[in-house]
């Protein structure tokens, strides 16, 4: 059982380092996703293929996966834009905007009931960002970038679960990592029409990090999560990813110092984010121990 709590902040951490990485590389958001992208889909369907994982998909499974990869790939691609734009700490503040979106759009697109609690919390979520916004006109791209790439990260979730229902795990991360590719891929011409000096090639030192990316923070974060799983409760395991924003502010702040760069009402901001991510671990575990 401790092993397995390692396995699963493991893959939280390595999940946060991933905005550390974000500005390391400096190639431009696009670009970043392109080779995570395509690096990821090579290496997960070569370690399926032999565990013979990957089951055969229908058509309408494929176009279902489809629109689950454009959201994701679009969520990375205004992610690290919010990096390039702003910093990695307001970022992951505006990741954590994904329980608001969540909180509304889940029961919409499921037909499901609204829950009032969550949306409060979301509710509390949204106006610690709106303080850091308000108060800091600075970073004002960096953070709608930040937004559009929570709402986004809310919808391929949801659409997730109701595509795991007709396969398994693996066959859904192959194609999505492929389908968010070729998306990407398609997107390049329109980038270079935009900013003809758009850089295509990684430096050597650019590639090594993409590697990180790909390898570490991509394929073996799931195959550490996925060993967790194994042992530990879903609810455990949604629990502890709630802390990849404060795993990868915590990293800014020590490899970056971003903590120097920040003002007050960040941290007011974040301290209102960071109460609402408190409360709503609390309400999940009481509404798990009732279960």
């Amino acid at each position: 059982m401790r092993k397995a709590f390692y396995q699963l902040h493991g893959a939280v951490l390595l999940a946060g380092f991933t905005g550390i990485l974000g500005r390391l590389i400096t190639l431009n958001e696009l670009m970043i996703v392109f080779y995570r992208l395509f690096i990821t889909a090579i290496t997960m369907f070569f370690l399926f293929s032999l565990k013979k994982a990957i089951e055969k998909t229908s058509s309408r499974l494929k176009l279902q996966i489809l629109l689950a990869a454009i959201f994701a790939a679009s969520h990375w691609l205004t992610f690290y834009g919010a990096i390039k734009y702003a910093n990695v700490s307001i970022a992951l503040v505006c990741f954590a905007l994904i329980s608001f979106f969540t909180a509304v759009l889940e029961p919409v697109i499921l037909q499901k009931k609204l829950d009032v609690a969550e949306m409060l919390l979301g509710l509390l979520t949204l106006l610690g960002v709106y303080i850091i916004f308000h108060f800091d006109s600075q970073y004002t791209t960096g953070i709608i970038l930040g937004v559009i790439s929570a709402l986004l990260a809310s919808l391929f979730p949801i659409l997730n679960r109701e595509i795991l229902k007709k396969t398994n795990v693996q066959t859904l991360l192959v194609w999505q990592q492929s389908f968010g590719f070729i998306f990407i891929a398609l997107l390049v011409p329109v980038y270079l029409q935009w900013d003809s000096e758009v850089r295509l090639l990684p430096t050597f030192a650019d590639l090594c990090w993409l590697l990180v990316l790909s390898w570490f923070c991509s394929v073996w974060a799931f195959q550490l999560s996925g060993a967790a799983l194994k042992k530990l409760s879903a609810f455990t395991v949604n629990l502890a990813f709630n802390l990849e924003p404060v795993y990868g502010i915590l990293l800014a702040f020590v490899v970056y110092r971003e903590d120097q760069l920040l003002n007050k009402w960040f941290y007011a901001g974040l301290s209102l984010i960071l109460l609402a991510l408190g409360l709503h671990m609390l309400l999940v575990k009481r509404r798990s121990s009732r279960q």
